[in-house]
């Protein structure tokens, strides 16, 4: 990727779901994202939650992110 020259990007919102923390529902969703769009540049997250299991500990992470593509 050159820098320095104009570019266009577009932001989409994706939700990554993962047992193994929050570095790992951020990867899920980036993953999952890059077999459907191309080109993708960054990310940022937008919200964290997750889900509280009978037993009082944390069972699954819940990142919103928005990842950026640059348009063609």
């Amino acid at each position: 990727m050159t820098y320095g020259k104009g570019r266009t990007y577009k932001k989409v919102e994706v939700i990554g779901v993962s047992s193994a923390g929050i570095e790992g529902a951020i990867q899920q969703a980036v993953s999952r994202a890059q077999t459907s769009l191309e080109k993708l540049s960054w990310f940022e997250v937008q919200d964290i939650r997750g889900h509280i299991g009978e037993d009082g500990k944390v069972s699954e992470y819940q990142v919103v992110i928005k990842v950026a593509f640059e348009l063609k």
